[in-house]
């Protein structure tokens, strides 16, 4: 049977026509479903907020915490050791510099001197007579030089006991207020014992510490003020001398004040709240806090430059409730962006889409 191609030459004609009319439309289908997908996969911009900076005035004032001293505190030891005959400590009263605290027993000393006493009469009155004797040439002048020896000899022997009973007597080294008596009069005593404290307390000290940073402002005569606890009232006091050098554990200045109010309630050893109040910075460059990034070295911040996102490092210093001071990194006019900061790269495209300090920065 001869296959006849003529008859079926119209119907591959349409085959072949519908064939590529599909291919056609697929193409066209693929081309438009691409175009999405080319759109998105062009980089968005993101929109943020941006805080324009610009000078203000800012007065600090940092809180440090203090310790009230006694002007003088010292604690009371006999100078030797010996029976505590008699112990005249009343507690929590006030005593003159002088007063007679304790004694201890002296009755050999006393008897010392008596011996020496005597000795010294005896002395002296040899002494004359050897005097009397040289003037006739009696007695030769080393002979009188040997009597007016011995008598110089007991004379000192006579001081170093009248100091040993002086080191028998216990006295208040200044004006002040006894603390609690740790012994009882019949006690045996040594130098290392403690009879009792004692404190000046109508001049009380302050101490307390302050970062390095404020180390060139702490002048003598600053005026500080505080409060402690269990009273609202506050308490005035004056830098009267600074340590001599920066602690290199804390980095702190040790500060110790003058106290100038006079009150019953102010104890030694008291807690104090101290607050010191800086000259007000009339160009100082705030942020919101939220703004500043934290790095493991450093802080940065994004700022909006040329449609663009730029990080910056940036140095901190005080800090409000809500702000804080850049104190390098910033200049004037910057925009600081405030949102957004987890998506933000650094050189994206971004969009400020609101100033939140609109009206400060039209200032």
């Amino acid at each position: 049977m001869k296959f006849n191609t003529q008859a079926f030459k119209p119907f591959l004609t349409g085959f072949v026509y519908i064939f590529l009319s599909a291919c056609g439309n697929t193409t066209k289908q693929n081309g438009s479903a691409s175009a999405p997908g080319n759109k998105a996969s062009r980089q968005s911009i993101i929109s943020v907020d941006g805080y324009v900076v610009s000078p203000t005035t800012v007065s600090e004032k940092i809180d440090v915490p203090g310790t009230l001293i006694a002007n003088e505190a010292t604690d009371i030891h006999p100078e030797i050791s010996g029976r505590l005959v008699s112990l005249n400590v009343n507690e929590g009263k006030s005593v003159a510099k002088g007063a007679l605290l304790g004694k201890i027993y002296d009755g050999d000393l006393q008897a010392q001197l008596k011996k020496l006493q005597v000795q010294l009469d005896i002395a002296k009155t040899n002494e004359e007579r050897s005097g009397q004797l040289l003037k006739i040439q009696g007695i030769s002048k080393s002979d009188y030089e040997a009597s007016l020896l011995n008598v110089g000899n007991i004379q000192a022997d006579i001081a170093v006991t009248n100091a040993d009973v002086t080191k028998t007597e216990i006295r208040a080294p200044f004006n002040g207020k006894l603390g609690l008596r740790n012994i009882s009069p019949g006690a045996y005593v040594s130098p290392s014992t403690i009879l009792a404290s004692i404190q000046q307390v109508d001049i009380l000290k302050l101490d307390f510490t302050v970062p390095e940073k404020y180390t060139p402002v702490m002048k003598v005569g600053r005026p500080v003020s505080f409060t402690i606890e269990g009273s609202d009232k506050t308490y005035n006091a004056k830098v009267m001398a600074t340590e001599s050098s920066i602690s290199q554990d804390t980095r702190t200045l040790t500060i110790r004040a003058i106290v100038e109010n006079k009150d019953a309630s102010l104890v030694p050893g008291s807690f104090a709240k101290v607050s010191l109040n800086f000259d007000p910075n009339k160009n100082a460059l705030m942020i919101p806090t939220q703004a500043v990034i934290p790095q493991a070295r450093g802080k940065k911040v994004v700022i909006y430059k040329n449609d663009v996102a730029k990080f910056v490092d940036v140095t901190t210093g005080i800090r409000d409730s809500a702000r804080i001071e850049i104190i390098s990194g910033l200049v004037p006019g910057d925009t600081v962006v405030t949102t957004g900061l987890l998506s933000v790269k650094q050189d994206a495209k971004i969009k400020v889409s609101r100033i939140i300090n609109k009206k400060d920065a039209a200032d």
